[in-house]
């Protein structure tokens, strides 16, 4: 840029910037004097090379600060902008996949699944075939059991009774291999009762010095004995048929005592017209194939009872089957009572468990998240 001399003052030989040009117009009546001196001269010229000197600075100043405040200010926009993205992308697959959509989405694939299972069923499902001789047969009637009751237990009595009726009856044929004398003890008989019986019956002995085995009188440790030595003189007595162990009876029948009970009490007096047993065997509905080898064994008043119930042939089937289901689960009063301090102890463990996970995690659940992506460039950054 030149200087030219006009009346006295320096003036800026082109119009460049408002301010400058003002600055320069507010240092002209200062510079009015006359220049003819070298030496003023000279000192002018050093003056405007600093005046030039400082507009060139303030010149750079104020393009560093509007270029600042554009990077500052293209920044918050692309941040603006990249915002309203994230939320309407958000959105989107928010209102895409929403909990209610997919529920529904779900819902009806699953009853679709559903029918076309239950029509293929329909259409092309197992045929009914007629029972074979063996699987003939009525299913037992449903008897409301009272120790089979959640908070009932056995009837004490009623055990009691049972094993008579076992003893009186049905040991005859049948064996209760799986019991000794000393589960008897507080459940049907006192400890002197059970001993009795024990000694009421003869057991082997351990060989003596010269290897012979001797009788002895039983004890509380021995179970209940077998009629029979061995299976073979057990079909040999019974025209080939084996009368199992009724031991676990009621747990390995399907129907368990509502099946015994029925068996029991279920003979009829004359096979009904048209049914064919054959010899050796007697009708019975209620067993597989309707012919038993078993005749009837329960007739009113077969048995006295030491309490002066009525012995009836119901009475005497319900109480054996009440034994037999001890017998098969002797530990079904414990179990209840382990079962209601589990219930109890656990429903309390359970309330502590939950209130200890919301107390632990309601921080974790509660809090909220933000993520400020960093800013790319010179602009500045959200701490």
């Amino acid at each position: 840029m030149g200087f030219y001399q006009n009346r006295g003052s320096i003036e800026p030989s082109n119009s460049e910037d408002f301010f400058f040009g003002s600055f320069s117009n507010y240092l002209s009546p200062h510079l009015t004097t006359s220049i003819s001196n070298p030496i003023i001269q000279l000192s002018s010229r050093t003056h405007l090379e600093v005046i030039l000197t400082s507009r060139h600075i303030l010149l750079n100043m104020l393009a560093r600060s509007c270029l600042r405040s554009t990077r500052s200010f293209g920044g918050v926009r692309n941040n603006a902008i990249n915002a309203t993205k994230r939320a309407a992308s958000t959105s989107t697959s928010t209102e895409a996949a929403s909990p209610f959509g997919i529920n529904m989405a779900a819902g009806a694939a699953t009853a679709v699944a559903a029918g076309s299972l239950a029509w293929y069923y329909h259409l092309y499902g197992q045929p009914l075939n007629a029972m074979t001789p063996v699987e003939e047969g009525l299913h037992p009637t449903q008897y409301p059991w009272v120790h089979q009751q959640y908070a009932k237990t056995f009837d004490h009595q009623a055990l009691r009774r049972g094993f008579q009726v076992y003893q009186e009856v049905c040991a005859s044929c049948h064996s209760l291999s799986r019991i000794p004398y000393r589960a008897l003890v507080g459940v049907t008989h006192t400890v002197d009762e059970a001993k009795a019986l024990a000694e009421a019956n003869e057991y082997d002995s351990e060989p003596n010095d010269e290897g012979e085995i001797e009788k002895r009188p039983g004890k509380l440790s021995d179970y209940l004995p077998s009629p029979y030595k061995n299976d073979e003189a057990a079909r040999a007595a019974n025209n080939g048929a084996l009368p199992p162990d009724l031991s676990l009876m009621v747990k390995a029948r399907h129907g368990g005592a509502n099946y015994i009970f029925s068996l029991l009490t279920g003979y009829p007096d004359e096979a009904p017209a048209g049914a064919k047993v054959p010899e050796g065997l007697n009708f019975n509905p209620y067993f597989p194939g309707t012919g038993i080898a078993m005749a009837r064994v329960l007739y009113n008043d077969l048995v006295e009872y030491e309490d002066g119930t009525p012995a009836s042939a119901s009475q005497m089937a319900k109480d054996v089957v009440e034994f037999l289901n001890w017998s098969a689960e002797p530990e079904m009063d414990q179990r209840k009572k382990m079962g209601m301090k589990v219930l109890v102890i656990g429903s309390m463990l359970f309330a502590l468990s939950v209130w200890v996970k919301r107390y632990k995690w309601s921080p974790i659940k509660t809090r909220k998240i933000v993520y400020n992506p960093p800013v790319t460039g010179n602009g500045p950054r959200h701490h």
